[in-house]
């Protein structure tokens, strides 16, 4: 328990010390030797020390965040323990505790993340729900960020299928953000896990994110990014990938829009070219990868559907033209496509067709 409270008191040190404190654990340094040393470095020069320069102090902390972990059902799981994930030990910094809800053991599965634009377009949303969906059917382990737009899109894909798909927080892992996402990260528990380096009740920050992406990065085997602006924050993860020798791959996308000219960017720097989930396997020298039960029976084909391009809105006349059926029967059928989750309807009337397998 002393060396659990030690390297979780190391995790609630400024920001800035991270690296320094994974390098000394790394070099095989005693947890509380380098807190000592750490809070001792605050003091020096110094005539009124920082606040959390106080080893006591920060261990005190420690010991209130293990009885908040408790209270909300989290697991710490430290560099120290048999159960932290093997993937994360290989990078530059790995936390010294992650803090877990759900189930600890599919950190250490095979996995893929799929990361993008938080405001994605009806087309970055189908592909990674598509993504998602069919990595989970064979058994991959999904992680993004519970962010809104496509990290949410590649979770609920992955839960579609029954599949399992693990969240990586910027705040504490007993903190929803976005709120709107409780459900989502609910359902997430129950197969897969929500995780972050942060202590209990820690409540989002900006600086938080852009940390937490090593982690996104360090947990799996490849990042595919969907619809990357030029400083969209999923470039900083495919950066992450490419320092911890992960590979980097992205999903095309319009390039009239200027949506994705950072995915573009990393395509014209050699990423590898996303379409289906058997490109991604493929590049893993997964390609035979074995579903989770049977393939799915294909559909009888639906004449609605058949005349939407996935991805691409249309309106009502435009179906009506292509299908031959009048407003009165098309609207009925397009709202139980929507409820089964094959169609999404759009701003100014527009219907999008949504497939949830590649």
């Amino acid at each position: 328990m002393s060396t659990t409270v030690d390297l979780i008191a190391l995790s609630l040190l400024p920001i800035w010390r991270w690296r320094a404190v994974a390098e000394q654990l790394r070099a095989g340094q005693d947890p509380i030797d380098i807190l000592r040393a750490q809070c001792a470095d605050g003091h020096r020069g110094r005539e009124r020390p920082p606040k959390w320069a106080d080893a006591a102090r920060c261990r005190e902390r420690a010991i209130q965040a293990v009885r908040d972990g408790v209270d909300s059902g989290l697991a710490a799981v430290t560099i120290r323990d048999e159960g932290y994930p093997p993937s994360l030990l290989d990078i530059s910094d790995p936390p010294p505790v992650l803090w877990v809800s759900g189930h600890i053991d599919v950190l250490s599965r095979l996995a893929v993340a799929i990361v993008g634009s938080r405001a994605g377009s009806s087309y970055a949303l189908s592909v990674a729900e598509r993504l998602g969906a069919d990595l989970a059917a064979r058994g991959v382990v999904v992680i993004s960020g519970l962010a809104r737009g496509v990290d949410s899109a590649a979770h609920q894909g992955a839960l579609a299928v029954g599949g399992i798909t693990v969240g990586v927080l910027g705040c504490g892992a007993d903190v929803v953000y976005p709120p709107e996402h409780k459900g989502l990260a609910d359902a997430m528990r129950v197969r897969g896990a929500l995780v972050s380096e942060l202590p209990p009740r820690t409540a989002p920050r900006p600086g938080f994110f852009p940390r937490r992406n090593r982690i996104i990065s360090g947990l799996v085997r490849a990042v595919v990014v969907i619809e990357a602006g030029d400083k969209s924050g999923s470039l900083i993860t495919a950066r992450m990938a490419l320092e911890q020798g992960r590979d980097v791959l992205a999903v095309p996308g319009n390039v009239l829009s200027g949506r994705n000219r950072g995915g573009h960017a990393l395509l014209r720097d050699g990423a590898r070219l996303v379409e289906s989930a058997d490109d991604i396997l493929e590049e893993l020298g997964l390609a035979s990868a074995v579903r989770v039960g049977p393939a799915p029976e294909a559909p009888e084909p639906d004449p609605v559907l058949a005349a939407m391009v996935p991805g691409e809105p249309a309106d009502l006349g435009q179906i009506s033209v292509r299908t031959g059926l009048g407003a009165s029967q098309l609207l009925p059928r397009l709202l139980e496509l929507e409820l089964r989750g094959a169609v999404r309807r759009e701003p100014g009337g527009r219907f999008v067709r949504f497939d949830r397998t590649c």
